[in-house]
């Protein structure tokens, strides 16, 4: 078995052009029932503002799939410590046996939440933009912005957090990495009214983006939904899209933007949902026009780790990395 460490991984597997593939075909492949995922399993710490989750998925063919369980604990900026964390262990589709551990502490993750993102946005987002919008500035939201420059140029960035301190270091780190104007605002309405993009990253309880900021030509990526108790869209903002996408429509109705519309009434079953998959499997046409308003809910899918664990995995094995660790099953004899 092989054990690879976050320092290796993050030397080795970049969110790159070819990452952004890995998570694409993933969803291409669901889309066409080649996966076998089941629902996500979740452990809420609710003294500790805190949540673990375990995601899994079988791709048809494939030598291995991967378990992943990864946590969000949000009151860990207090300790100087990253909100999210976890590991991965991919498991034998022969034998059972499992053959790696990824010990990433949360950083493929971040990489294939990200790719997400960017997919999204590529068959969404208009074509040409000029300002992009984060509302949140957590180490999400950074991948975000770098996952989106590998499918949009983008001359402005305008970011909201609840603490402004965030928001201004954030302005700064980013702007030094991406060689554009970053700039903080003090409203999510600000972002939303003066943004082509707008991307969602936070674990809020009440919608922060109400719809009455959209406009034409707006394409929303929300992602901080991803329990029932979440919610970072009002519910009105799903039906004045255009187009409305999420990345599993069973998963979203469960603990995504998609729940909260439905509970309402507003989403019926004749409301015209999207997959992500649909669109990368070209079943479904995208954006048509720069006037439509588009919206994608992202809840995180099992296929995304599976499908970024194998990549990772190759990319570590044909540097011959990671350390060897002998834990073949003993057997017994009868």
């Amino acid at each position: 078995m092989l054990l690879f460490t976050e320092k290796e991984l993050r030397q080795y597997v970049g969110l790159n052009e070819e990452a952004v593939n890995v998570v694409e075909n993933a969803f291409s492949q669901l889309a066409k029932n080649e996966v076998v995922m089941p629902p996500i399993m979740r452990v809420d710490i609710e003294d500790q503002n805190g949540e673990v989750d375990v995601k899994t998925a079988y791709i048809q063919k494939k030598e291995m799939f991967a378990i992943k369980i990864s946590s969000g604990f949000f009151n860990n900026y207090k300790l100087g410590l990253p909100s999210g964390n976890g590991m991965m262990i991919l498991i034998s589709t022969q034998t059972g046996i499992p053959e790696a551990i990824l010990l990433d502490n949360g950083y493929l993750t971040d990489v294939r939440t990200a790719a997400a993102g960017a997919v999204a946005a590529k068959y969404l987002s208009k074509e040409n933009i000029e300002t992009v919008g984060v509302i949140g500035a957590g180490s999400q939201a950074k991948y975000q912005l770098r996952a989106l420059r590998l499918v949009r140029e983008f001359k402005k960035v305008l970011v909201y957090s609840r603490t402004s301190n965030h928001a201004k270091t954030f302005a700064i780190e980013m702007a030094n990495e991406l060689g554009v104007e970053v700039q903080p605002v003090e409203t999510a309405e600000a972002v939303v009214r003066n943004s082509d993009t707008v991307i969602t990253t936070t674990p809020a309880k009440e919608p922060i983006i109400k719809a009455e900021w959209l406009h034409p030509g707006l394409h929303i990526t929300a992602m901080g939904s991803d329990a029932e108790h979440k919610q970072e869209l009002e519910a009105e903002v799903l039906v004045k899209a255009d187009i409305l996408v999420c990345d599993k429509i069973s998963q979203c109705a469960r603990l995504g933007e998609l729940q909260h519309a439905m509970a309402l009434g507003l989403l019926t079953e004749q409301y015209p949902i999207i997959e992500l998959g649909e669109l990368t499997s070209k079943k479904v046409v995208g954006r048509q026009n720069d006037e439509q308003i588009t919206v994608c809910d992202l809840t995180g899918t099992g296929v995304q780790d599976t499908a970024i664990a194998l990549f990772a995995y190759q990319e570590m094995k044909k540097r011959n990395k990671g350390l060897i660790i002998e834990n073949r099953p003993i057997l017994l004899n009868n």
